[in-house]
């Protein structure tokens, strides 16, 4: 193991089944400093993790490392049969170990084992520190959630001997306090790290940002509110020069135009003397000629000057790469929806034990309430139940407003249907124009409205989903919101939240992410902890 871990693109290039090229000739070094990814969905963050870690080839170039990469997907997948020694990757290593225990003298199995020979109590201390109380090398994978099997993962990268940490959306499934106890074990990572996310505390825990975007790596030195800044700086000049360089193409238009007008003039005045002039025909048509020649040199010259005032701007353009600004239209406000939005008394809630079962809520009008708590303690159901899509065991559930549930797959009615006959089902009484004004001021055009959902970006169905939800006739006035960021990149989730925040509706959001909840503007939270729910100020 080296000293000095890196990973080296050279002119690292990949190209996609259908010919196009994701990414090209990217030159970039990860050093020892924590580093982050990030980027927007669908620029291939995930496929530039795969090709660092080792697990791709690049399609041109070649990647360099100065030893093992231990590589984490986003979604941890387990076969049936699978334990959490397998899920962790050491499966192979505590076999050996046992086999050696029971007295075998197999080489293999002593080369699979190296020199770990405190594997197993360093995995169950790990799986200690992760809070994985109660499971073990041999717990059946299938016995965990989707948090655990993340935190199990985790344990396992930790335990790697390798050079370099590859992680991708680590804390996409966690909750606040798993994404707490990543951050630490992060924090004593001794060796190389390189993390795709868009969750900003993370971030704010890196010492370098690199932006993969279609210009290709851009390096920013410092955490996440340093790159924010120098980001916003950057597209502030970038939309500066671009506008500039579309007024000087302006201007340049203008002079060529008057150019062109002062030399129709210049000609028609010379046929008008040359009609009236006493020459003879053989130099009346060596005039013709040379003026033919000379407007024909003008206008290619012309068409010269404008293609490099085009050019100036389609360059200035690819600088700003900016996500266009979401306008959410005005919808119906909350000065005739009922003060008490939604009411739950005596529910029991299906799926959930102990004291969390038990819930009452009243949600007036205007409030903004964050549904927090570990995994496994019921908001997904108390959501469900609230809009209806699952009855409670016992109690009354009554919403007396207008309503819309989002649930983390951003489920639409017809998953086959474009965007536009979407929103059309929502609100049919819209007209077609309207319909695609609205689609196109939140970000999606002619060619994304007419696209199947599912070809959609993960931003892009979350704005499709809210405006189904918002300009619906009736328009909702209480949106049921269960994590809706997890899978958004960073440009996607300050739309979303801009959204929101510039709505004047009722909110119940389950959310990790503390810096989502604040961008939103909560009001207060409904928490689950071992006593039960309890509301909480903000």
């Amino acid at each position: 193991m080296t000293t000095t871990p890196f990973l080296t693109l050279e002119r690292v290039s990949w190209q996609l089944p259908d010919g196009r090229l994701l990414f090209s000739d990217l030159d970039e070094t990860f050093d020892a400093r924590p580093t982050a990814l990030v980027g927007r969905n669908g620029v291939g963050k995930s496929v530039l993790a795969q090709l660092l870690a080792g697990r791709l080839a690049p399609t041109h170039g070649r990647c360099l490392r100065s030893g093992p990469a231990a590589w984490l997907p986003q979604q941890i997948d387990a076969s049936p049969i699978d334990t959490v020694a397998d899920l962790a990757g050491l499966g192979d290593a505590l076999a050996a170990l046992h086999r050696i225990e029971q007295g075998s003298s197999d080489v293999a199995d002593f080369e699979a084992l190296g020199e770990r020979w405190q594997l197993r109590e360093h995995l169950q201390a790990e799986l200690e520190r992760m809070q994985l109380h109660g499971v073990s090398a041999e717990t059946p994978v299938h016995r965990l959630s989707g948090g655990q099997r993340m935190r199990v993962a985790l344990a396992g990268a930790f335990l790697s001997e390798a050079d370099f940490l590859v992680l991708d959306e680590p804390s996409n499934h966690l909750d606040a306090q798993g994404r707490q106890l990543l951050r630490d074990q992060l924090r004593r990572w001794p060796r190389g790290l390189l993390v795709v996310s868009h969750d900003r505390a993370l971030l704010g825990d890196m010492q370098r940002i690199v932006e993969l975007s279609s210009l290709g790596l851009r390096s920013h030195g410092g955490n996440y509110d340093f790159y924010a800044a120098r980001r916003s700086e950057e597209r502030r000049l970038a939309a500066e020069i671009l506008q500039q360089r579309r007024h000087e193409r302006r201007q340049g238009e203008q002079a060529l135009r008057e150019q062109q007008e002062q030399r129709e003039r210049r000609t028609a005045r010379g046929n008008r003397q040359a009609a009236h002039a006493n020459q003879a025909p053989i130099l009346l048509g060596r005039q013709k000629q040379r003026a033919q020649a000379s407007a024909g040199k003008a206008d290619l010259q012309q068409q010269q000057q404008r293609e490099r005032l085009d050019d100036q701007v389609r360059q200035a353009a690819a600088e700003v790469e900016a996500a266009a600004a979401v306008v959410l239209l005005p919808v119906a406000g909350t000065g005739g929806a009922p003060e008490r939005m939604a009411v739950m008394e005596d529910v029991v809630l299906p799926f959930v034990d102990g004291p969390l079962a038990r819930v009452d809520l009243l949600l007036r009008r205007g409030e903004r309430l964050a549904l927090t708590g570990r995994n496994g303690s019921g908001k997904s159901v108390l959501l469900k139940v609230l809009a209806g899509r699952m009855p409670p065991l016992s109690g009354t559930v009554q919403v007396n407003a207008p309503h819309a549930w989002l649930d983390q797959h951003l489920a639409l009615p017809v998953p086959e249907a474009p965007a536009m006959e979407q929103l059309r089902d929502a609100n049919p009484s819209m007209a077609d124009a309207e319909l695609r004004t609205r689609l196109a001021l939140l970000g999606l055009d002619a060619g994304n409205a007419q696209q199947p959902v599912e070809a959609l970006s993960g931003g892009e169905r979350m704005k499709l989903a809210l405006a189904c939800a918002l300009y619906a006739h009736p328009p909702a006035q209480l949106l049921l919101l269960d994590e809706p960021a997890n899978h958004l990149d960073l440009d996607s989730m300050q739309a979303l939240e801009a959204m929101l925040r510039d709505w004047s509706g009722t909110l119940l959001v389950a959310a990790h992410d503390e810096a989502f909840l604040r961008g939103i503007g909560i009001t207060g939270r409904l928490h689950a902890d071992a006593e039960g729910w309890r509301r909480l100020p903000l």
